[in-house]
């Protein structure tokens, strides 16, 4: 009985020593940042990082039509360094509103490269219903903290280094 307990032991050792360099030789799941060069978000709205703008931009990616509608709406804050980018199949001719907003926000117009086509700068929440469109049809739209673009210098024509796989232009 004795040496039946041992070879128990054993077993179980054995197993316990393959989990543990699963674990530990298995590398770690994606974080919720990325650099513009790693990989894509697994998931929409997972935030990705793209390092070569004047600050890091945290971007939160969100391509389903129903995250698009909630947008930043209810957030109490937003934080510097941040945009959300929406992503829409083809350049669209789409209107964004302040519903639900409680914090006043830039948008921010892009083509497929990244190239800012226009801002539209610190919209106040009490600006809804109306409805702000970009001057041409565009694939991407950016939302961030009200100043958000000005801080960063951006203007008509900066480039906005999109985050993998959506940039084209890698930012230098």
């Amino acid at each position: 009985m004795n040496l039946k307990r041992h070879h128990v032991l054993y077993a179980l050792l054995a197993v316990s020593l393959i989990i543990a360099l699963i674990i530990v030789l298995t590398p770690p799941a994606p974080h919720v940042s990325y650099t513009a060069s790693q990989q894509p978000e697994q998931a929409s709205g997972t935030p990705i990082q793209a390092t070569s703008t004047p600050e890091p931009i945290q971007f939160e990616v969100v391509t389903t039509a129903a995250a698009q509608e909630r947008g930043l709406g209810g957030r109490a804050s937003i934080p510097e360094n941040y945009g959300m980018l929406f992503v829409f199949p083809e350049d669209e001719n789409v209107g964004f509103w302040m519903k639900d907003m409680l914090v006043p926000i830039d948008i921010i117009w892009l083509s497929d490269t990244g190239a800012i086509l226009g801002i539209e700068d610190s919209l106040s929440p009490s600006t809804y219903p109306q409805a702000y469109y970009p001057p041409q049809p565009v694939k991407y739209v950016l939302e961030t903290k009200a100043g958000e673009a000005r801080r960063q210098g951006w203007a008509i024509g900066s480039m906005v280094p999109l985050p993998a796989p959506y940039g084209l232009h890698s930012g230098s």
